[in-house]
């Protein structure tokens, strides 16, 4: 089983074999990018996620984020690449991402990363919805498909200082933070990240695009159905 190591500790994964491409794949699933947005950090701004001991398995897809748990199975149902459906569960200790990762075959370069930001009007859906071994294999890219917050726990703002709201986007911040930090012990170019979504992801492209807390954590965008206004 494949390992690496980040900056807050070991994780170990599987390999998927992908025969259309004739490619292996390391898949690594549920890594945390942020601590559990609970108690105290709820309606707040992500915080790093605390170091651990030993080697954490990677090899179980994490929960959506919260939110009607019937609407987002069939909405994950509905988009997956998958032949088979897989149940996810909904948690608010959600933040987390899958990195998929095709094995070299030759010199070991780093690859170019794509970051993928689910869709689904900011209220459903979640980063293991999709199947990312075979874009992966295809494309000779590191793919990252990510989660953040969403409906109240993403978006809620009182409009002061109290809870400001957008956290959801934060999370997505935080997320390519991580990917800057860690994404080369998978395989990754930190300096070629491109950032790409449809729908409510399209749109959070779009928001990245334009925040400041992003610049310098991806290089280029790809906004499907999305717009910034």
């Amino acid at each position: 089983q494949p390992e690496a190591e980040t900056k807050y500790g070991r994780v170990r994964g599987y390999q998927s074999q992908v025969d259309t491409a004739e490619r292996t794949v390391n898949v690594f699933l549920g890594l945390p990018f942020a601590k559990p947005p609970v108690g105290s950090l709820r309606f707040s701004e992500p915080q790093p996620p605390e170091p651990w001991e030993g080697v954490r398995d990677a090899t179980s897809y994490p929960p959506m984020c919260l939110q009607d748990q019937v609407l987002g199975q069939f909405a994950s149902d509905m988009a997956t690449n998958r032949k088979e459906k897989v149940p996810l569960q909904v948690s608010e200790d959600c933040l987390y991402l899958n990195v998929y990762t095709p094995v070299s075959t030759g010199e070991k370069e780093k690859l170019p990363v794509l970051v993928w930001i689910h869709g689904g009007g900011l209220v459903i859906g979640a980063a293991s919805s999709y199947d990312g071994s075979v874009f992966a294999a295809f494309h000779n890219v590191v793919l990252v498909t990510i989660q953040y917050r969403l409906g109240i726990t993403g978006y809620f703002s009182t409009g002061d200082e109290h809870a400001r709201g957008n956290w959801g986007y934060l999370d997505q911040v935080a997320a390519l933070r991580w990917i800057q930090e860690n994404i080369r012990h998978f395989g990754g170019d930190p300096g070629s990240v491109t950032i790409f979504g449809e729908s409510a992801g399209g749109i959070s492209v779009s928001a990245l695009v334009l925040s400041p807390l992003a610049k310098g954590l991806f290089h280029k965008a790809i906004s499907e159905s999305g717009t910034a206004g």
